[in-house]
């Protein structure tokens, strides 16, 4: 490894050390690197730009504005009371409405934050008053939390398609079948711990009222395949259908369901750029040390490395999930899927992997990212709601994580079983 490259990743580690936020640790390394290497300030400056001047990031903010409409305008509360109906009367209710919930909310904002903030300040305080244990309400919570960055529309893959050249329709499709995968596992899991621990059901409703709750929600619902089919067919880009979901979540909020009005808007539309921003800054100063990485031949090395160690197509993918799970714990996803996709493209093509098996796979890698110490931010917000430590919530969580690993790993051994939905659907972007 030559010693510019040491230097940027060794500044950037000490400041990550002393406890400087990452965003400033990425952007202070770039900078003093540049200064060593005596290149124009002006480079710095331009690979900022470039990092975040992008037409498909722009559906970014739109998502997060949707995932706002949908927690204050009273739409998260309607798909409660669709989970509640269909799966609320399985032994261990809370915890299946919890899966199933996180799964809905995941098709309308994108956002696994945004997911355990809304859902988990309902969701926990219900569990624990119903008897289920605080660190099983917690460690739910944020498990099922990711999904939103897994079932489509995901910011996470809005940004690895447009970091990565990639088709983001046929992203959001490769993420369908995980994304039910994960969610089912987390059901049966908690079936098997709400039988050992008697975690109680809820009352069994008809088949009449669950057909009148669902046809209430109906509109909410309608937004994930109005995304993905306009996405599909090409009748918009990603950015457009995000937009379009956001103009329809209005119409919704203040004109169907009235639960908020013009008033709150402007409170909404502030507190969701302030959202965006504080990650476009981490995502500028992730594109000049990802492009200094680049630049340094990080990528070249780091291939030929692991190609002296193993050629193998399992073997290569192994390394890169691992070396994922690692750099989850202290990076975002977002930052690090913009510092290191050149190296994970180079090490995919390598031994033939395909660019959207590969997309899939480090989006539900990092999304583990969120729910283990010490960034685990979904993991985080969950304790905080529940009033328990990080370290205890993360015992709690740990099977959980062990289920995805599972899922991950079936997709590895069997690539068409994430990658049929995409070819069916966008043949020629696969």
């Amino acid at each position: 490894m030559n010693a510019p490259l040491l230097f940027l990743l060794g500044t950037f580690f000490l400041f990550i050390a002393i406890r400087v936020p990452v965003a400033f640790a990425l952007g202070l390394s770039s900078l003093l690197t540049i200064v060593q290497l005596g290149l124009p300030f002006m480079s710095m400056v331009n690979q900022m730009f470039s990092g975040i001047s992008s037409f498909p990031l722009l559906a970014v903010p739109f998502f997060l504005l949707l995932g706002r409409l949908m927690n204050d305008g009273g739409i998260t509360d309607r798909l409660m009371k669709v989970s509640d109906a269909w799966v609320g009367h399985i032994k261990g209710g809370l915890g299946h409405v919890n899966v199933m919930v996180s799964m809905l909310f995941a098709g309308l904002s994108g956002s696994s934050s945004a997911d355990t903030a809304g859902i988990g300040a309902m969701l926990i305080p219900a569990m624990k008053k119903a008897g289920f244990d605080t660190d099983f309400s917690v460690a739910i919570t944020a498990a099922s939390s990711t999904l939103g960055g897994i079932i489509p529309p995901s910011i996470l893959m809005v940004v690895y398609g447009a970091m990565g050249q990639l088709s983001i329709g046929a992203l959001f499709l490769t993420g369908i079948v995980p994304g039910i995968l994960i969610g089912i596992a987390q059901m049966v899991y908690t079936y098997c711990l709400a039988r050992k621990r008697d975690y109680p059901s809820l009352p069994r409703k008809g088949y009449l009222e669950r057909l009148r709750v669902t046809a209430r929600a109906l509109p909410p619902l309608s937004l994930p395949f109005i995304i993905l089919g306009g996405v599909t067919l090409g009748y918009f880009t990603a950015t457009e259908a995000a937009a379009v979901a956001v103009l329809i979540g209005l119409v919704l909020i203040l004109l169907v369901y009235r639960h908020i009005g013009v008033r709150d808007l402007p409170a909404v539309f502030a507190d969701s750029m302030v959202g965006y921003a504080v990650p476009m800054f981490a995502v500028a100063n992730a594109s000049i040390f990802g492009w200094l990485i680049a630049y340094l031949n990080a990528p070249v090395m780091v291939a030929n490395w692991i190609l002296s160690m193993t050629s193998s197509y399992y073997g290569v993918y192994a390394m890169i999930v691992l070396f994922l799970l690692v750099v989850g714990t202290f990076l975002s996803p977002l930052t690090a899927v913009i510092i290191f996709l050149p190296i994970l493209q180079r090490m995919g093509d390598s031994v033939g992997i395909h660019p959207l098996h590969l997309g899939i796979i480090v989006n539900l890698t990092l999304s583990l990212g969120l729910i283990t110490p010490p960034y685990g931010i979904c993991l985080l917000i969950a304790s905080q709601l529940g009033g328990i430590s990080t370290p205890r919530a993360f015992l709690a969580i740990l099977p959980m994580i062990f289920l995805t690993i599972g899922v991950i790993v079936l997709g590895i051994l069997f690539p068409e079983l994430f990658l049929f939905i995409p070819r069916f659907f966008m043949p020629s972007s696969v």
